[in-house]
């Protein structure tokens, strides 16, 4: 017996990067079968959590350099659909799980407050969905996959933000937009797969980075890049392609905002780095000129452009959103240096900006809980009346700085030192400017919140349910702000392995 338990035990571990994908994708429909708001709630609090486990168990397995390949019904790759774990998709694979895991206690009490009852069960089947489609996105070894897996997460993510009609009707227009944004992106995207394919006759993403070495001045190749490029580029909001994210962060329920923010763009970024720099290489010419000459320059308008409009916004959730867009911007800054230390600042600022972004954003559904708005001037004397939720917006803002002891710090210094390192000191010089225009934005709601008097009425502090999520995230921008050993050791493995070629190394 107990070697039958032993040899059951090694069998589900050898399927961990399968089940990732297949335990959110099963308890989706659980949710709508049952309907009842609390049984969904449970199973998809417990897909969360068994996603979280398995995540965590890839990225010790793989932490030190290895390599899992899981071929899917036994078919040998590049035949056969594979998923392919490495150091860099591990680290992903954490934060959206870990995300998830945290989103689901906040939007119980969350989601009562801004969605109708009758909806309660398809929101957690979307949500699932979305975290299916994520998951699968970045543990997919197989191109086409990637697109099917965007495709869910996609689809998905329209519904939950359409769902916050329930309390502004202008969801269902961000939505609309999102909608056809996502699509044309998807189509972009799904073209320059096709490409590939006509060029070098396979989809598995290891198969084609040996071929396409052997195809750099292949116009098929460079126009499948170029297509790629633009595609995802919509999907994580790059400057100028961004159109569709303001809207949607905006009118989305708190908790649908909270685990976008910080889950669904940087599986994008991720999307782009694989395929820069695993599927193609930093030798591939046509590539160097594209991130150094268009994502580099649209990277730093974004620093500065989405900053300032960020400034003048009267809505906490828009300009929080337009805060997205510029941190977008650090991201791709990173990815554009074209440098192993460029992308392990890119890779620990999309793990940074997710536990600071969805920190504030979970604290501003608390304020959406207590007051029903998120008008910035309503805020007035809200730090006085909420002090652990505005905490947490004080906590999450220092972090979007950049301030010393935050997280935020860490990723940026790591970019300038980047920078620096490739002699781009203008580029440094940049980074710290539009950090500054940081200040403004976070300094805004702050003087609303604790320097303005507040109104008669009386507000109280968050429930419990929604103030332990928020603060654990706001912990975690302080905790990896002083101990940054474990984001930094990760990150630039995987960068390293990126740039070493990734999939490439079989």
């Amino acid at each position: 017996m107990a070697g039958e338990a032993a040899q059951t035990a090694k069998t589900l571990v050898d399927h961990l990067p399968v089940l990732q994908v297949v335990v959110p994708m099963l308890a989706s429909p659980l949710c709508m079968l049952f309907a009842r708001a609390g049984l969904a709630w449970a199973i998809a609090f417990a897909a969360s959590l068994a996603c979280l486990a398995i995540s965590i168990a890839l990225l010790a397995t793989v932490v030190d350099g290895g390599v899992i390949s899981y071929h899917l019904g036994g078919w040998e790759p590049p035949w056969g659909i594979e998923y392919r774990i490495d150091t860099a998709n591990a680290f992903v694979l954490v934060i959206v799980s870990a995300i998830a895991a945290l989103v689901l206690p906040y939007a119980r009490q969350s989601i009562a407050a801004e969605i109708e009852a009758k909806h309660h069960a398809l929101f957690y089947t979307c949500l699932l969905l979305c975290i299916c489609g994520l998951l699968g996105v970045t543990a997919t070894g197989d191109a086409f996959n990637v697109f099917v897996f965007l495709e869910i997460s996609s689809l998905s993510t329209y519904a939950l933000v359409a769902l916050g009609a329930a309390r502004d009707k202008r969801a269902l227009t961000a939505a609309y937009n999102y909608l056809i944004m996502g699509t044309i992106g998807a189509t972009f995207f799904v073209i320059g797969i096709g490409f590939l394919y006509m060029a070098t006759g396979t989809l598995n993403m290891a198969d084609l980075a040996e071929r396409i070495a052997q195809l750099e001045s292949n116009r098929t190749v460079r126009a499948a890049f170029a297509f790629i490029v633009v595609g995802i580029g919509m999907k994580l909001a790059i400057y100028p392609l961004h159109m569709w994210l303001p809207n949607a962060y905006t009118f989305a329920p708190s908790a649908v905002t909270a685990f976008l923010a910080a889950t669904s763009t940087k599986v994008a970024i991720y999307v782009l780095l694989r395929f820069s720099f695993s599927v193609f290489s930093p030798g591939f010419e046509f590539e160097r000129f594209t991130l150094l000459y268009v994502v580099l320059p649209f990277a730093v308008m974004a620093m500065f452009l989405a900053s300032i409009a960020a400034v003048f916004q009267q809505d906490i959730k828009r300009l929080l959103a337009y805060s997205s867009i510029a941190q977008i911007g650090y991201m791709l800054l990173g990815i554009g240096l074209v440098t192993a230390t460029g992308l392990a600042g890119s890779i620990i600022h999309l793990f940074n900006h997710a536990i600071t972004k969805g920190a504030l954003f979970m604290a501003v559904g608390a304020i959406v809980m207590q007051t029903g708005h998120t008008a910035i001037p309503k805020l007035a004397g809200l730090g006085r009346a909420m002090p652990l939720t505005g905490a947490a917006i004080v906590t999450g803002g220092l972090s979007l700085i950049g301030i010393p002891g935050t997280a935020g710090f860490i990723s940026k210094w790591v970019l300038v030192s980047a920078a620096l390192e490739k002699g781009w000191w203008p580029v440094a010089l940049l980074i710290v400017a539009s950090s500054l225009l940081a200040v403004v934005y976070v300094w805004k709601i702050v003087e609303i919140m604790y320097l303005k008097p507040a109104p008669q009425t009386s507000v109280g502090e968050a429930p419990l349910g929604l103030l332990l999520p928020t603060w654990g995230l706001a912990a975690a921008c302080v905790f990896f702000g002083l101990w940054a050993d474990l984001t930094i050791d990760a990150a630039t493995d995987a960068a390293n392995g990126l740039f070493g070629g990734g999939f490439a190394a079989r």
